[in-house]
């Protein structure tokens, strides 16, 4: 990286660790894309699911001797995965996620998404070369207002992907299957492909593309998804 672009994108990262957060799609380096939403009170999870709360036992600012605090939410808050315990009965808890899968090269798809409908090959713009595909499907355009008419692949389109060898996908919509959807044939079908998903994602900003994908996994015992803090990294 050049200086002055070093320089940029340090004077960047200070002030937003002075404000206490960054915006969405606020590159974190020159080469760094951030697409992960921001985790708060605000951030809409699945109806009925867990909401996310942040609590505070001790602030510096009241005379607190640190700052400390916990919080309380649904495994599947925010960009997360899918452990296959999640929909499986044989499915493996998130500890148990195979690491290397979240890390690597990827690309961004753009699909011609219709609200509430499932889309399949023939609805992407772009063909999928890469080992790990994220869909931009712009029908969850907003992580703090929930809507249930959300895009999803069709099963055949997660079967013919890993066919090709594709070992994870994602999405910018919270479920990889539709809102009303019974049985959830497409996670389903990644379970017998033996792929990975990430639900959740923020790519509005991302253009199509290859890139290199990191979007780890906590070691969670008995937890059926995981949050990851998800980026991209430009060639």
């Amino acid at each position: 990286m050049r200086t002055g672009a070093w320089r940029d994108a340090k004077t960047l990262a200070d002030n937003a660790a002075k404000a206490g957060s960054l915006p969405i799609g606020t590159p974190l380096s020159s080469r760094l894309i951030d697409i992960s939403p921001l985790v708060s009170p605000r951030i809409q999870n699945w109806p009925g699911d867990v909401p996310y709360k942040s609590r505070k036992s001790s602030r510096l600012r009241d005379g607190g001797g640190i700052d400390l605090g916990d919080f309380h939410s649904s495994y599947h808050v925010g960009a997360h995965t899918d452990a296959p315990q999640h929909y499986h009965r044989e499915g493996r808890d998130a500890s148990q996620l195979p690491l290397d899968t979240y890390v690597g090269p990827c690309q961004v798809v753009e699909v011609r998404a219709k609200r509430g409908e499932r889309f399949g090959m023939a609805d992407l713009v772009q063909t999928p070369t890469a080992p790990r595909i994220l869909f931009k499907t712009g029908t969850f355009p907003d992580p703090e207002h929930w809507t249930t008419d959300f895009a999803a692949p069709e099963p055949a389109l997660i079967e013919t992907l890993g066919k090709q060898g594709v070992v994870l996908v994602g999405f910018d919509t919270p479920s990889t299957d539709l809102f009303d959807s019974k049985g959830l044939p497409a996670h389903q079908a990644l379970f017998a492909a033996g792929m990975m998903n990430l639900e959740g994602l923020v790519l509005s900003h991302v253009k199509p593309g290859l890139y290199e994908l990191v979007a780890l996994p906590l070691r969670l015992e008995d937890a059926d998804a995981s949050p990851v803090r998800a980026i991209l990294r430009l060639p």
